[in-house]
Formats: C-alpha cells, structure tokens, sequence
C-alpha cells in the first residue's frame, strides 16, 4: 500500500554523507518537529531527475523556506556518496538534503518501490512529492514509472 496523506513516516533508518563517510539517521531524527518538502526520484544523474525534478527544487528553495519549509530533502535509493557528488554538480548545497535510501527501507515501507530492471536500474524509487509536517503527510504526489510532472518543485510550491 502507497503512503497517503495523513500517514506517519515510519521511524527507520536512512543514510546522509558525513566528512567521515555514509552515516546512519533515523527518519524520526529528519522530520520530528518540523517541516519539510521532501521528493524522492528513482536515481541520481538519470536524464530526468538531473534535467529537471532536482534542480526544479534548487531553483525554488527560497521560495519554499518563504512558505514555512524548514528544509527541503531529495531520496534516492543511490548510496550517499553518489548523492553527494550528484548535489554537488547541481548546486543543491544548502538548498536541497541529499538522503540515501540505498537498502530501500523508506521506499518499501512506503509502498513507492518500482522494478525499473528491463531498463537495467534494478529496483528504484518511484517519482514522489510531499510536504511532511511533524512526521505526518499533509501532501503527496506520485507518478507512474516514466512520468513526470505532478512530483514538481512548482506543484508541490502550489500545495502550500
């Protein structure tokens, strides 16, 4: 079953770059207390996510911080390190939290798996968008595999 709105984001663990490598967070640690715009794409340096969905959230995080966001977090089932490098080559830095869910754990629990094997990306994340407040959905958005549109930076701006 896919996570809907009204939904708590299960407490699990997920990964952030560290100058000392990959290191573990809690999801109760990322979103307790407080507001976040949060989008999740199913791989770093693919066509879309690179041309489109990330810097769409780059280019509006000030507008985001200005409607009461506190932070604004990209998941991706990619390992923190690529993440990283991937932010890195978007200006994402202090924009956009890069958060590694490379085991699947949010993914799967939230029901947005996909299997893009036929593709060669083995399993992934499905294209989503939400606004997260206190640990509880309050707006979400999904695409079918291959879409996008919905799961925008402007769309989820308009929800707010």
């Amino acid at each position: 079953m896919t996570i809907k709105t009204g939904d708590r984001i299960p407490n699990l663990e997920l990964y952030q770059q560290t100058d000392d490598g990959p290191a573990p967070v809690m999801s109760d640690a990322l979103f307790k207390g407080r507001r976040i715009a949060m989008f999740g794409v199913p791989g770093a340096f693919t066509r879309t996510c690179s041309a489109r969905h990330l810097p769409g959230f780059v280019g509006l995080a000030d507008e985001f911080k200005a409607k009461g966001i506190d932070e604004i977090m990209c998941l991706a089932v990619n390992d923190a390190a690529v993440l990283t490098a991937w932010g890195n080559a978007h200006g994402a830095d202090g924009k956009v939290a890069l958060i590694s869910d490379g085991s699947l754990n949010f993914t799967s629990a939230a029901g947005l798996e996909v299997d893009m094997s036929a593709k060669g990306y083995g399993r992934r994340c499905r294209r989503f968008s939400m606004i997260i407040d206190d640990g509880v959905v309050t707006h979400i958005h999904v695409e079918e595999p291959g879409a996008f549109g919905a799961t925008s930076a402007e769309t989820l701006l308009a929800d707010l």
